[in-house]
């Protein structure tokens, strides 16, 4: 059943009505065909509920406002890798070969067994200060005066990071040192291309870092960190290349589309540009209407609140009657149908 919002249409250029039991007043069958299939993919989450809410709920930063209240982030570039809990170290003392040991696992307490000195512990120490540790034990315990001792970690285990939305290989993975956004990207297989050449899918231009301030404490906080993916992706916008941390959620959403299917030269879907988009200037982003097309019988399927509308718009009482202000504007992911005319 569809129920009638506005008055009589005869001298409106836009009516909407609601869509009850799957009715869409007067569409062909592959219309509604085609908008069942694009209603189905549509609904197909991203993120689960509890990552979306976390997104919805907590404190937004640009990048450079992230910066700004958290000028220690920028001392992060020049901090070497942090060994922590399950993390996997080879431990040389040059002097003395038989001290040398290969693949220590560092406990998950962050402690090391090595020869003479016994448990050491070696949580959130670099390899460098593991280096001075460990030589200075050795002369503490009068085994070995000036050590040369090196560390190197061949196993990251103890810190790992999530990359999920469009991306070929959503997962977790380990944190190796002053690893940044495109590191994280990489590592997931790089941003999904799209589907086929009528469903087009490429990345959003805002990406977000859910970051967990403080873990492991009382201050222990999330904030969201909005991240320039497109302009990165296009080897602009640098500043948006922030080094990952421990626990970190990038999330790269899919680009916000509007679909336009029927008596078009193009129909497919398209991806809404960073501005305010109209319906003339949709269908001319779809080439036009084909010669067949019912014009004025043009319809936005939406979305709003849980409602399914019906838009219905007399397109030439817009454009050739010079009504442009009454032109309606497109939102995320609107369905465009344009009828064919029965003449």
């Amino acid at each position: 059943m569809v129920i009638f919002l506005s008055a009589c249409f005869s001298g409106e250029v836009v009516k909407i009505t609601t869509v009850q039991n799957g009715t869409y007043g007067g569409l062909e069958e592959e219309a509604i065909a085609k908008l069942d299939e694009i209603k189905s993919r549509r609904g197909k989450k991203e993120i689960n509920d509890k990552l979306k809410n976390v997104i919805d709920e907590t404190n937004h930063f640009s990048v450079a406002e992230y910066l700004e209240h958290y000028p220690e982030a920028r001392g992060l570039a020049g901090d070497d890798y942090r060994v922590g809990g399950y993390d996997v170290i080879n431990i040389t003392v040059y002097e003395e070969e038989d001290l040398s040991r290969e693949s220590i696992r560092v406990a998950r307490d962050g402690y090391i067994s090595f020869p003479l000195i016994g448990r050491v512990m070696v949580d959130g120490l670099t390899t460098s200060e593991i280096e001075a540790l460990i030589s200075r034990k050795l002369a503490e315990g009068k085994y070995l005066w000036d050590a040369h001792v090196s560390v190197m970690v061949i196993g990251y285990n103890s810190k790992k990071f999530l990359v999920l939305g469009i991306v070929k290989s959503p997962g977790s993975y380990a944190l190796k040192g002053r690893e940044r956004v495109l590191d994280a990207i990489s590592k997931a297989g790089g941003v999904g291309k799209g589907r086929d050449s009528t469903d087009h899918v490429r990345a959003g231009k805002k990406g977000k870092i859910v970051r967990t301030l403080n873990p492991d404490t009382a201050q222990k906080q999330k904030i969201v960190i909005n991240v320039d993916i497109q302009g990165l992706l296009h080897g602009g916008e640098q500043d948006s290349n922030i080094l990952m941390q421990d626990k970190d959620v990038l999330y790269i959403p899919t680009a916000e589309h509007v679909y336009i299917i029927g008596q078009v030269k193009n129909p497919k879907s398209y991806a809404l540009p960073d501005r305010e988009l109209s319906l003339v200037e949709a269908i001319s982003m779809a080439g036009g209407f084909t010669n067949i097309a019912a014009r004025n019988r043009t319809r936005i399927i939406r979305v709003e609140d849980g409602i399914e509308k019906i838009i219905e718009v007399r397109v030439d009482n817009i454009t050739k009657a010079g009504k442009k202000i009454q032109d309606v504007n497109i939102k995320p992911d609107d369905v465009i149908v344009v009828p064919l005319s029965f003449f």
